[in-house]
């Protein structure tokens, strides 16, 4: 029988085999990794999913947002990372450390070691019978026996971070006696306390009038630019958003779009601009979330047509009922 050209020979789909073996495992690089991250909730016996097989990685050292309206899973993923919520199905992974199997034990620890959070309620971040310096050293007192520094190092600890955030000022203040950017300032410092590999922040700002959101966000650039903080910021404030470099959007559970900026400087005035570009992310199942205002204004439902180009796939509106 004359093999089929079409078809591979044994020693090609043994060369691909050994190239799939050989690839690194998704996230290998990444500090967050998530891959195909499902979480459902069961209420009445009524289903919910929050994620939907969602996949997001993120570097050491990034600032990125993430947005998306609400019901999108935004806080959901928020939750799962900060080791506030167990992930229903998929893989999540966090500084090395698998959020899915973690005993109760290990993510109080993680909680402690390796995550930090900001909330939004500005009243929910610190003890309000603790000055400010307290607050940012108690997560020292409260550490393991590792971990434990004496209280002169633990108060020269929260004096360097309430400097670096610029609210030394605040050191002997209680948080009735700060406004809410001070609070939320200092809160910052609370989470930065123990060195945390990520800072996570649910709508820090909010609860802030723009100018105090704008002094917020600075704080959250010197962490990361001055101490290396992966930070990750939940937003509805497209200010904020707009002022990191990377910003993924959340839609129905899963990751939609990207957008991706970067600074350009004209050669022969030297003035600096920032470039952005907006990517549709393409999940680990191949699945493309299309804009929906594309989708509307091509008339684009239930199925499209696709053509494979050398540089690029096409999609066009189905027009086989057109005729």
């Amino acid at each position: 029988m004359t093999p089929d050209p079409a078809l591979p020979t044994l020693t090609e789909l043994a060369d691909r085999v050994a190239q799939t073996r050989d690839r690194p495992a998704y996230g290998h690089d990444a500090l967050i990794t998530c891959d195909r991250l499902v979480r459902v909730f069961s209420a009445d016996g009524i289903e919910v999913q929050a994620l939907q097989g969602l996949d997001l990685l993120v570097r050491e050292g990034e600032l990125m947002a993430l947005v998306g309206a609400s019901g999108s899973g935004k806080s959901t993923l928020m939750n799962i990372l900060a080791g506030l919520d167990t992930p229903t199905a998929g893989a999540a992974k966090v500084a090395g450390r698998d959020l899915l199997t973690m005993t109760a034990r290990d993510r109080l620890a993680y909680r402690r070691e390796a995550v930090g959070f900001v909330w939004q309620q500005t009243s929910r971040n610190l003890l309000p019978y603790l000055t400010a310096a307290q607050n940012v050293a108690l997560p020292l007192q409260l550490a393991g026996t590792r971990g434990r520094r004496s209280r002169a190092a633990r108060t020269a600890r929260a004096l360097e971070l309430l400097e670096l955030l610029q609210v030394a000022d605040c050191r002997d203040r209680r948080p009735h006696e700060m406004s809410g950017g001070q609070q939320q300032r200092v809160a910052i410092a609370v989470a930065l306390t123990n060195a945390p590999a990520v800072l996570l922040a649910d709508e820090p700002t909010g609860e802030l009038d723009s100018s105090t959101a704008a002094q917020i966000f600075e704080a959250f650039r010197t962490a990361n630019e001055t101490l290396g903080t992966t930070i990750v910021i939940v937003t509805h404030d497209q200010t904020v958003a707009g002022e990191v470099r990377r910003t993924v959007a959340i839609r129905d559970g899963r990751t939609s779009t990207e957008v991706l900026r970067r600074s350009e400087v004209d050669v022969t005035t030297g003035h600096e601009t920032v470039v952005a570009r907006e990517y549709a992310m393409l999940d680990r199942a191949g699945r493309l979330q299309l804009p929906a205002e594309y989708t509307r204004a091509l008339n684009m439902r239930d199925r499209v047509a696709l053509e494979l180009e050398p540089d690029h796939i096409g999609v066009w509106p189905d027009d086989s009922e057109q005729d």
